[in-house]
């Protein structure tokens, strides 16, 4: 079972109990105002959800991670690595992602996460290349795609919801 420490955090798989907790995060305007076309998420939506990201981690051997602060053992989103279907011009291709609740913001716990979840994905995955897709505009997520060395790959829309894209690129090379 896939499971990652940093410093302030826990990346680990899924639990039931984590559903309410990631809801709340998916019902927030503010969190979801960059994904997709911007529209909130309820609890059944999120359950699916969760069982779509356990359903990756067994068919594909990586997935996105539950993040937990250690701490507390309070759960704050998720980040990790996932195939973006929704963006057939890019494939083949693996994404790191996130998405934390709104509490979490500006500690860095983002940027932590991710670092880590790319670090797996070229030391354990075997990965090659790792994008990351950012609306314009979301100034928050391309700090972090900076932080993580990531360069522009190309402009494009995302086809499920007509919303310009800049997808990032980072080669295991380049690290």
């Amino acid at each position: 079972m896939a499971t990652l420490e940093t410093p302030r955090l826990l990346l680990r798989r899924w639990r039931p109990d984590d559903v309410g907790p990631l809801a709340a995060v998916n019902a927030d305007p503010e969190v979801m105002r960059w994904i997709g076309d911007g529209s909130v998420r309820d609890e059944q939506q999120t359950r699916r959800g969760v069982e779509a990201m356990e359903q990756q981690w067994d068919t594909q051997g990586f997935g996105l991670f539950a993040v937990e602060i250690r701490s507390t053992g309070q759960l704050a989103g998720f980040t990790g690595l996932a195939v973006p279907h929704f963006m057939p011009e890019l494939l083949p291709a693996v994404e790191v992602g996130w998405r934390l609740g709104r509490s979490h913001w500006g500690q860095g716990l983002a940027s932590e996460a991710a670092a880590a979840a790319v670090r797996y994905g070229f030391e354990e995955c075997g990965l090659d290349r790792i994008v990351s897709i950012v609306q314009p505009g979301n100034g928050a997520s391309e700090r972090i795609i900076a932080k993580l060395g990531m360069c522009l790959f190309r402009e494009t829309v995302d086809p499920g919801c007509g919303r310009p894209v800049r997808v990032f690129e980072l080669r295991r090379t380049d690290v």
